[in-house]
């Protein structure tokens, strides 16, 4: 990985933490995320919830299509198990205030 995309990883977790603890979910980036076998996840949660942060330049416009007027996406690839899609404030409010 060259030393452009693993900043630009850096920086995008760096960037979701601050937004997340600025909504009073608290996270954390967990220390060399993706180097060490036994520190799973980018972002590490209260609870112990573990988060991924992905930043590409190119994005399937299906999934912003999708929450155009919705608040999630469920996505599914052949043979996968169904994932979920949302915009961070959605997020956001279902998850802040520690779960309510």
């Amino acid at each position: 990985m060259s030393k452009k995309s693993k900043t630009k990883g850096y920086l995008g977790e760096w960037e979701i933490v601050k937004k997340l603890n600025k909504a009073n979910i608290p996270c954390i980036r967990v220390p060399l995320s993706g180097s060490v076998w036994s520190m799973r996840g980018d972002i590490r949660f209260k609870d112990g919830t573990l988060g991924e942060v992905k930043r590409r330049k190119c994005i399937n416009k299906l999934f912003y299509d999708m929450l155009e007027e919705a608040t999630f996406g469920f996505i599914r690839g052949d043979g996968k198990d169904w994932i979920v899609v949302m915009k961070l404030p959605d997020f956001v409010e279902l998850y802040g205030e520690e779960g309510k």
